[in-house]
């Protein structure tokens, strides 16, 4: 991968990723990684040191596939094989091998991060800039993890502090909602104020964050933060008959109470300051978004980086892609999302395939109402569809690969847009300000981009949101944003029972337990601070 260095390839390779020895080696000694009175000497070792907490990402904790797995599998637009989305997919998370995971990786990077910023402080032989910089992405990783945390379990344990002799407490309890929040706002300022913007000379390789991220992912929290604790009403796209469905949101547990309209204030502010810094924009042809060359982009603005040869690589491609080393993939967007796209939208047209051959050697177009378009192409006819294994909407985003022909390759995860920026000024100012001529302008710089018509004038507060919340869908799709999406609404257990048996006979039917992700045994057996799990586990 040209955009990343060397360096940054080779430690991550270089600490054993994958290996089962590794992996023993992290699950045996989850709080300590790096040893003060070998490491923290100079610059070099302060960049071994937060290369350390990036590498956690690339794990079987958490984007190898649990992560990803727990979060993109289990949405109303997603679909696919009941081998594979039976478990997490069908709202049984406990079922799949990984569903302890994420808990287990985030906190790994917590701890790594406390690791990087109790030491690299100290080093004197090092880049001003680069001490800081370090710093400022050791706070940006705690805090993102924080943030995955309280959405997916709720309040959690709070540990800014190393294990250690003088820090010898595993008891910690669960803080509140709000305080979790609290300390994820905190670690994003910090990071914010330490990171260097894109561009500049010193900022680091591709992969890393910068102060532009830092800035995103305050705006998301504060998002997440507002809609959560917002009383009214939203419409979504669904059911059974894919009509529209206007719910009355619940408050998520534990936000009761905040100033709803402050924080979308904070959330537009924040994004505005990326809008106005110029520093990013959109690819303007979509479609390129996701091909090799389109890697890294002034849109991509944090990804995670693969490098195919290694053991830096993922099983996407072969999930996801049409033609898989499966035959075909196992994960595709419904026929009902397929449907709420407009015909000229280049997302559908270009983003979903329309004629592939399968492992086997069979023909197949999708979709089948559409058969004058893709039934015969370039004189190959495409005749296997109507049938419950063709009509199955892969999207391409995970299809640009190295070798498509193997299990493992390289592809990307998108991890924040600058699309997802201009979205979420678009929600926070039609709360703060109705839907008004900036609101309109940012959503519609998204609609344009893709040869979608513009967004219907007139609309009101209400209708704005739920016409944000559809275009999220349909921009975000299969990127791991729809559930996080519903869930931050109050929505996500009407849109799901509203559908009760999805396509492919994968259920849907969700019940309150399913807001939260169970606690790992492992947490409830050894914290003894922590009195019981998530409801209904």
């Amino acid at each position: 991968m040209k955009a990343i260095s060397k360096y940054f390839i080779a430690f991550v390779v270089g600490s054993c990723l994958l290996t089962s020895s590794c992996k023993k080696a992290l699950e045996e000694t989850p709080y300590s990684f790096y040893s003060p009175e070998n490491f923290y000497k100079n610059e070099s070792d302060a960049k071994a040191a937060i290369n350390g907490v990036y590498n956690e990402l690339y794990t079987y904790d958490l984007y190898l596939q649990p992560f990803w797995n727990m979060t993109v599998l289990d949405d109303d637009h997603v679909s696919g094989a009941d081998w594979f989305l039976g478990t997490t997919g069908a709202g049984n998370p406990q079922a799949y091998f990984g569903w302890d995971r994420p808990w287990v990786g985030c906190y790994a990077i917590i701890a790594r991060a406390n690791t990087v910023l109790e030491n690299v402080v100290n080093i004197t032989d090092i880049d001003p800039d680069i001490k800081n910089r370090i710093l400022g992405e050791a706070y940006f990783l705690r805090g993102w993890a924080y943030f995955q945390l309280v959405q997916l379990y709720g309040g959690v344990p709070i540990r800014l502090k190393s294990l250690s002799a003088e820090n010898p407490e595993t008891n910690v309890p669960r803080a509140s909602v709000k305080d979790s929040y609290a300390q994820v706002i905190n670690d994003l300022k910090a990071a914010e104020t330490k990171l260097l913007p894109l561009g500049h000379a010193k900022v680091g390789e591709a992969g890393r964050v910068n102060q532009g991220v830092a800035k995103a992912f305050l705006a998301k929290t504060y998002l997440t933060m507002a809609s959560g604790s917002l009383v009214g009403n939203v419409t979504v796209r669904g059911g059974t008959d894919n009509g529209y469905y206007t719910y009355a949101k619940t408050v998520v547990a534990g936000l009761e109470g905040l100033d709803t309209k402050a924080y979308y204030t904070l959330a537009r502010d924040k994004a505005a300051e990326i809008i106005t810094s110029n520093l990013y924009t959109l690819t303007p042809n979509w479609k390129d978004l996701w091909s090799i060359a389109g890697r890294n982009s002034k849109e991509q603005m944090w990804e995670l980086q693969s490098l195919a040869g290694t053991a830096f690589v993922n099983n996407l491609s072969a999930y996801f892609s049409a033609r898989s080393v499966f035959g075909q993939g196992a994960v595709w967007t419904t026929n009902n999302h397929y449907s709420d796209y407009e015909d000229a939208d280049k997302r559908v047209l270009d983003g979903v395939t329309h004629n592939y051959t399968t492992l086997q050697g069979t023909n197949i177009f999708y979709p089948s109402w559409q058969a004058a378009l893709y039934k015969v192409v370039n004189g190959v006819n495409y005749n296997n569809t109507g049938t419950t294994g063709a009509e199955r909407a892969y999207v391409i985003k995970y299809s640009s690969v190295a070798d498509p022909t193997v299990a493992n390759s390289d592809a990307f995860f998108p991890l924040m847009r600058y699309a997802d920026v201009l979205l979420m000024y678009a929600e926070a100012e039609n709360e703060v300000n109705d839907a008004s001529t900036q609101a309109y302008d940012a959503l519609n710089v998204i609609r344009t981009r893709v040869s979608a018509t513009p967004a219907p004038t007139g609309m009101s507060k209400e209708q704005f949101r739920s016409f944000v919340l559809a275009e999220r869908a349909r921009e975000f799709n299969l990127e791991g944003v729809r559930r996080f999406d519903l869930m931050r609404w109050g929505v996500y257990l009407q849109v799901m029972n509203k559908i009760t048996t999805g396509q492919n006979s994968i259920s849907k039917l969700r019940s309150l337990k399913n807001l939260l992700l169970p606690l790992p045994l492992n947490e409830l057996n050894s914290n003894t601070a922590i009195k019981g799990n998530n409801p209904g586990w």
